[in-house]
Order: structure tokens, then sequence, then C-alpha cells
């Protein structure tokens, strides 16, 4: 089977035909972008994405390779990596109002509606995400980004007030009151705005209350606490009354609501109240050396003081998190609740040479000259025995940073009584026993 080549004969024309011919042409074009305009909007929108996805796959890393090399707070940090992600919209809004004025340009009865629509949704998302970085938790963030752009966006398509509408429909009546899809979620918007103010409130007041020289952790803790739930609970109840619900409508579901939370919570607020009591007579208080023999006897200083627990972090730096409730209803041992002072002992033998009255004399002074020994009280050194091969003494010393550990400094104090000893021909014995072998069958 064979196949002929198709032979395309073009028709001969002047200069003057040609001409015609390509106006013509030009003119149908343009009569078929008039009235067929929606490729040309999705091809600029298609070119704006693609351009700024490959923008944002080129430049991103080494904006945030730049960012990480700023001495900046983390807080900061993070911040300026998720504006540099806005990369793509930036560059897509750039384009797709470039495409505006092209497409205006060459065909001026061109309706760009839904061109310039995309153009406002994009600034309303860079705007509405430069402002949610205000939110430090990133799922908030997330959450609360996306549903502010989709009521911009609801209201960019012009369909805001449908929504609303239908949204209000649906409800249920209790007694004079109406509770809506519309009221709920209004709350919801309104509690989110509100919480957040609120919790930034608090940091801010936080962080000057810290490092307020005139009051003491305890005050600094308790202040925090009385302001923080003092905010929440006006944020509350400010976002549940600006949305237009009656207070006095929940009354009977907010008592019942409330017994239960009661009963299924009640070990979480006898520890919110816990914890406050503890910050007002200042039993517990940041920094302070506890031991608490009921806890598989943890030792360790006071972390920091929640709402719910004391963080007590121990020397291996392990952190035990210990209910309020625990430190009102049982046993702690509190090292540094009137002061800081801690007496250490250690215990140590001579020989029976040596002269005690210059053992007491040289350990006394020796042993303060070993770091983190105070010098009041004096560390004092005592005969307390004569054993069966030493002159056995007992050495009490103090201490005000039990915290940096005990038994370091056992270990330094023994090492310099062994100098001290060493330098004085001092010596520590150790037992000794006879031992005598009975020869029975030459005694009979």
């Amino acid at each position: 089977m064979s196949s002929e080549p198709v032979q395309v004969e073009l028709p001969e024309l002047n200069v003057t035909e040609a001409v015609g011919w390509l106006s013509g042409l030009q003119e149908r074009i343009i009569e078929v972008m008039i009235t067929n305009y929606g490729w040309a909007v999705a091809l600029v929108l298609v070119i704006a994405l693609a351009t700024g996805w490959l923008v944002r796959k080129i430049a991103l890393p080494r904006v945030e390779s730049a960012v990480n090399r700023l001495s900046i707070p983390f807080r900061l940090n993070r911040i300026l990596k998720n504006i540099a992600k806005l990369q793509l919209q930036l560059v897509a809004l750039i384009i797709v109002a470039l495409g505006e004025m092209i497409l205006l340009a060459i065909l001026p009865d061109m309706d760009i509606t839904f061109l310039s629509a995309a153009g406002k949704l994009l600034i309303a998302w860079i705007f509405i995400r430069v402002i949610a970085q205000i939110v430090e938790n990133t799922a908030l963030r997330q959450s609360v980004a996306t549903f502010a752009w989709f009521i911009a966006a609801l209201s960019i398509l012009g369909v805001l007030d449908e929504t609303t509408q239908a949204l209000d429909a649906f409800g249920v009546n209790l007694g004079d009151n109406r509770i809506s899809a519309l009221s709920v979620l209004k709350t919801g918007i309104a509690l989110a705005i509100l919480l957040t103010l609120a919790s930034i409130v608090t940091r801010v007041s936080e962080r000057k209350i810290h490092s307020s020289t005139s009051l003491t952790p305890s005050a600094q803790v308790l202040i925090s606490k009385i302001i923080k739930i003092t905010l929440v609970s006006l944020a509350i109840l400010i976002g549940i009354t600006s949305a237009g619900i009656d207070l006095s409508a929940l009354a009977v579901f907010g008592g019942a609501l409330g017994l239960g939370i009661g009963f299924g919570l009640q070990k979480v607020i006898s520890n919110l109240f816990s914890g406050l009591l503890l910050l007002i007579d200042k039993s517990i208080k940041p920094g302070d050396i506890l031991e608490i023999p009921n806890s598989e006897g943890v030792f360790g200083w006071v972390g920091q003081l929640g709402a719910r627990y004391v963080s007590v972090v121990t020397r291996d730096n392990k952190e035990y998190l210990i209910p309020n409730e625990d430190f009102i209803t049982q046993t702690v041992i509190n090292w540094s609740f009137t002061n800081r002072l801690i007496r250490v002992e250690t215990t140590f033998g001579v020989h029976y040479n040596s002269d005690p009255h210059l053992v007491k004399q040289l350990v006394e002074e020796a042993v303060l000259s070993v770091d983190r020994v105070v010098a009041d009280p004096a560390p004092v050194c005592h005969l307390i025995e004569f054993g069966d091969s030493s002159l056995n003494f007992v050495l009490r010393y103090w201490i005000e940073d039990a915290e940096k550990g005990v038994t370091n400094t056992k270990g330094n104090v023994m090492l310099k009584v062994w100098d001290v000893f060493k330098d004085n021909d001092i010596t520590i014995p150790y037992p000794h026993r006879e031992v005598f072998v009975h020869d029975t069958k030459k005694a009979g």
C-alpha cells in the first residue's frame, strides 16, 4: 500500500493582497479573543502561578539560609521564614497585574473581572498571612489565616451576604432567644481573636513582670497567673456576648455543664487552686530545693510553677511534673524554705599517733578554701569516737547552692583533707587483725 505526498498549493499574492490578508487575520484573532477571552485569563493565571512556584523553589532555600545567618531571636527567625514562603503569591500578583494591563491595552473591551478578583484574592492572602504571624502556635495560625481568607474570598466574590443569610437560616430557638449557625460562627471568631489578644498581652506582661527586680519569684508567678486568668475570662465573656448570645439563655445549660465539669475535672480544678495557694503562702517558690519522699525520693530544684503542676528538675536533668495537690496533701522537704544554707556532714578517721587538736585545726582551715563552702557559719570539726583503730572525726560545713549538687562538694572537701594530711604527715589507718593459730595436737 503506497501513500502519495500531499501537495498544498499556496495562492500567489502580491504585496497589497498580502497586507490585506494579514489585516483580516488580525481582525479575526481579535474577534475570537473578544468573544472567547476565558482562555486568555486562564493562561495569565497559569503563567502567574507557575512563575511564582518556580521563583519560590529557587529563591526560598537561599532566603532561609540568609535568615539563619542573622543573629535574631528564634521567633523572629520563624516569622521571616514564613513571610519568605509568600514569594509565590507575591510574584503571581505582579504577573496578574501586568497581565491585566496588557490585556486591557490590546483588548479594551475585554471583561477582566475574574482576573481582578484573582488579584484581590492574592492581595488578601498575602496581607492575612503577614498579620497572622502574631499568632505563635503554628496550627492555630494556619487555621486563623485560612478562615480569614475564606471570609475575604466570599466578600471579594460578592457572595458573603448570601452565605450569611444561609447560615442564619440554620438555628434553634431557646425560649425567647435563637441560636443559629451564624451566631455560633461569630462567637468562634470573636473568641479566637480575643483569646489571641489575651495571650499576646499575657506574654508581654509576663516579660515585664519577670524583669522586675522588686518582686519575689513567687510574686511574679502569682501576678502573671492572675493576669492570665482574668484576661482569658474576660475574653470568653466578651466573645460570647459580642456575638449576640444572651448568657441568661444558657443559664440552665451552663449550670448543668458546670456541674458535669466540676465532677469530671475536679482534679484539674483542685490542682489549679492548689497552685494558687502555693503561690499565696510562698511555701514553694521557683528555685527552691525540694526533696519529696513519697515520689521515689525526688531531689531537685523548682524549675517553674504551672497551673496544674510543679516542675522539679534533678541533677541528672530529669524534669518531674508533680501535681500541685501533692504539695498540699503530702510531706515535702524544702531545703531552702527560710534560707538557702544547707549543712553537709563528712566523717573520717586518723591514726592514734596523730594530735587530735592539730587535726581539728588543719581541717577547719582547709575546708574554707574549698569552692562553694561558705565562711559563715564557719566549718567545725569534732572528735566523736575512739575507734578500734582510729580517732574518728565528723566535719560539718555549709553550702548555699544545693541545686549544684551535694556529692561533688563532699568529694572536693575530702580531697582537700587528704592533701592537708599528706602535707602534715597525718596518716589514715586501716583496720588490723591479728590471727593466732594454735596447734592442738602439740598442745595435747
